[in-house]
Parts: C-alpha cells; sequence; structure tokens
C-alpha cells in the first residue's frame, strides 16, 4: 500500500503521518528548498505566520474543540503544539522555529515516510492528496486545471503582522495583562487616549500601500483583512476590532483606554512580539512611520513586516466528498487551505481527517462517520455540500456544528455541551 502525499505544509504533514501511521508507505513531495513560495521563510516543514496562529484552546470555542478532537484522534501538529507552546492566556501559542523543527523532525524519521525535493508540474498515478496550500505553484495549478476544466479556482487575499523587538518596545508607554485578567498577563499592551488614536487612524489609512497585482480591498478575506483597510471603514472600526479595549484597564491609572493595540510573544524566550491583528500590505517605510506613532512602539525595532499574499482555493462544495476527495476521480484528494478551509488548526484537521480515511480505504476499512456533531466533520461537510451559494473560506466555528435541539441558558454553556457531546462521540468512533 502506498500513497503520495504533495506539500509539507501542515495538511500535508498530518496526512502523511496518519497515512504512515497506519502501514501506509508514503512519499511525501515538498519543493522546498529548491524553490519557495512568496510566504515560505525558511526550510522546515509546517511553518506558521506568527506564534498564536493556533488560536483558542478552550472547549467553549469552537476552535479549541477541533483541537482537543484532533488531540484523542493522535494529530500529529496538534502534538508537536503542545510540545512547544509558549505562554498566552487561553491560547495555544507556540515557538514557531521550534514548532516546525519538531514537527519536520517527527515527519522525517518516520520508517513509513520518504521525503522527495522537488516542484510537482503533473499529478502522479495512484492515491495522491494535494497539500500544496493556498499559494500551489504555477505548474501545478495549471496541471490542476487540465484534470478540472470545468471548475473555477478562486482567490482572496491573505495577510501577515508585522514582529518587533521585545528590548525595543517602550514600556513605560505599555503594559502587562490579559484580557479580564483571563489566565497569565502575557500580553504587552499599547495605549491610546482619543486625539493619539485619530491621528494614527488617519495616517493609517492615508498610508501608502505595496502594489500587488490585482488587489483591491473587496478580494480581502473578512478574518485577515490589513489594518489600513479596516481603517478606512470607519472612525470606531479598529476599536471594536484588534484595538478593543474592553477588559484591558490601564493598572496606572485605573481606567479603560481609548484604543489599545496589543503585542503578543512571537517566540519561547520572548524576545520577539507580534502586533495582533495587524495584517498589513503597507510598503515597509509606511509601517515603520505609521505604527511608530503609536508610543510604545516609537522606537520599535522591526524583525519582520507585515506582508501580504494571493491565496488560491477551490470551488470545493462541486468538486469534493465529505473525505476531501473528488468525486469524480476518489484517487485524488486534497486537504488544507486549498479546500477552502480557512486556518492553520482547520488545514491540520483537514489532513488528518483526509490521511486517516485515505488509510482506511487503502487498508480495506470502512471509513470513520465524523458527524455534523464534531468539529472535524462539520468543517469537512461545509465544504462539500452543496448549500453555500457563494463559497468563501471558513473557519471552524459553531454555527456549522450541529445544535442541540433544546435551549441552554448562556452562550458559553451551550458550547461546552456542543464541545461535550462531540467529545464523546469521538471517543465512541476510537
Amino acid at each position: 500500500m502506498s500513497a503520495t502525499v504533495i506539500g509539507a505544509g501542515l495538511a500535508g504533514c498530518e496526512a502523511a503521518y496518519q497515512l504512515a501511521e497506519r502501514g501506509v508507505t508514503v512519499e511525501l513531495i515538498e519543493m522546498k528548498p529548491q524553490k519557495r513560495s512568496p510566504a515560505h521563510t525558511s526550510d522546515a516543514f509546517a511553518e506558521l505566520v506568527c506564534s498564536n496562529s493556533l488560536r483558542s484552546d478552550e472547549l467553549t470555542n469552537a476552535v479549541g474543540l477541533l483541537k482537543e478532537e484532533m488531540r484523542r484522534l493522535g494529530g500529529l501538529i496538534i502534538a508537536c503544539a503542545d510540545a512547544t507552546r509558549v505562554p498566552a492566556g487561553g491560547a495555544l501559542a507556540v515557538d514557531r522555529e521550534a514548532f516546525s523543527a519538531l514537527v519536520t523532525e517527527r515527519v522525517t524519521a518516520h520508517p513509513n515516510i520518504t521525503i522527495t525535493n522537488r516542484e510537482v508540474a503533473e499529478i502522479p498515478d495512484g492515491d495522491v492528496i494535494i497539500a500544496t496550500g493556498p499559494l500551489t505553484s504555477d505548474a501545478l495549478t495549471d496541471a490542476l486545471r487540465r484534470l478540472l476544466p470545468d471548475s473555477e479556482f478562486l482567490s482572496f487575499y491573505d495577510a501577515a503582522a508585522p514582529i518587533v523587538t521585545a528590548e525595543s518596545i517602550d514600556m513605560t508607554s505599555a503594559y502587562l495583562k490579559s484580557r479580564y485578567d483571563k489566565g497569565t498577563a502575557d500580553y504587552i499592551n499599547c495605549p491610546l487616549d482619543h486625539a493619539e488614536y485619530i491621528a494614527f487612524r488617519e495616517a493609517l489609512a492615508a498610508a501608502e500601500e505595496a502594489e500587488i497585482h490585482g488587489f483591491d480591498d473587496g478580494g480581502v478575506f473578512e478574518g485577515c483583512m490589513p489594518i489600513e483597510v479596516m481603517a478606512r471603514r470607519g472612525e470606531d472600526a479598529m476599536r471594536f476590532g484588534p484595538l478593543k479595549p474592553v477588559g484591558l484597564d490601564d493598572p496606572r491609572t485605573g481606567r479603560e483606554p481609548y484604543a489599545v493595540i496589543q503585542l503578543r510573544r512571537d517566540n519561547a524566550a520572548g524576545t520577539l512580539y507580534n502586533l495582533v491583528g495587524f495584517q498589513t500590505h503597507l510598503k515597509f517605510g509606511e509601517q515603520s512611520r505609521v505604527f511608530g506613532m503609536i508610543p510604545a512602539l516609537r522606537n520599535a525595532e522591526f524583525v519582520r513586516f507585515g506582508k501580504m499574499h494571493r491565496n488560491t482555493y477551490l470551488d470545493s462544495p462541486k468538486l469534493l466528498d465529505r473525505y476531501y476527495r473528488l468525486r469524480e476521480n476518489p484517487r485524488i484528494a486534497f486537504a488544507g487551505q486549498i479546500t477552502g478551509v480557512e486556518g492553520y488548526v482547520e488545514s491540520a484537521a483537514s489532513g488528518l481527517l483526509c490521511g486517516l480515511e485515505t488509510a482506511r480505504r487503502l487498508t480495506g476499512e470502512a471509513p470513520l462517520d465524523f458527524s455534523a456533531q464534531t468539529a472535524i466533520g462539520a468543517l469537512a461537510l461545509y465544504v462539500s455540500g452543496g448549500s453555500v451559494a457563494n463559497f468563501q473560506p471558513m473557519n471552524v466555528n459553531f454555527g456549522i456544528i450541529e445544535p442541540l435541539g433544546r435551549r441552554v441558558k448562556g452562550k458559553r454553556n451551550k458550547n461546552l455541551e456542543i464541545s461535550e457531546r462531540s467529545l464523546n462521540q469521538i471517543g465512541e468512533l476510537l
């Protein structure tokens, strides 16, 4: 039994690992280091954009539920994340370099996985999982267009936030605190008064953007909106978004600031911090100038400026089944953001489900029934379902999970009951 996995991002590594753990011989093809996409910065597998890319770890949040399901299903990505986590309140944040190194080590060392470094220009024979991500190479994209001549590829734009050194942050103009004092005080908070906020918003809205072919504000995915686009949406848009001051009273004044920029640790050593919610495609000089208007960042040293790239994904409801396989050619499956799941956790989850079910099919076992009462099943059913007229990338959320069918007082209580039901169902499948 053998299979090919193309792409060694989170989804590809997870799919390859699930196959290999079940006795399938896997060739994992990765084009690095011979060739990189604009989003790649290292030769390691499973690169993350920021330390908090894996988001909440609480069962009252759908992504927290999805991660717990993956833990119980033996997911590689979550195991590596847990092993390299850094403090971040209720979130699962990791040391990005340590995380990628550990995933690379686990995959490379597996006796059933062979790594091949080359760009794929044609879809291989046999069973194959394509997990090449939202920046699939032009050569493979052309091959997919030949395979799917009657379907459309869709696209949106994704952006990464800047990272600054901890020692360059002016702590006389900032304070440590987690929202509502939840967990430990892992965030550096940079307050703005009304006048500072107005000046910052106006400068941000008027700042010069880097030229990106084909870009316009209408092409922005709402979950990764550039901060300058948000600034142009109105005076209070940022204050109801990433600059929300609620629950972040300044201990020096005892009052809630007018607006707050949060900085989150980006590595285990705590020497780097990223600007939470500050995805951007401003020119680098403009980022330094405008973000330097934030008092705590007036002398900030940027080790990475924000940048933006184009993401491509399939019109999956027309093409894929609930196991991420092509309906018309089930030997070919997809995993990760190319399917239209949005987010690193969701990408890894699709790789887990796709790899697990491909292995079960190859070994003659019946597929597992991940229902819409589970987060991993609901996400796959949403992506493969035909009920969405205008398909857009989707994060996991409780809205796509089957309701309880009865009233529960309080949103948190309701979400916890949904999570408990899901985890019980996952336990019955194991």
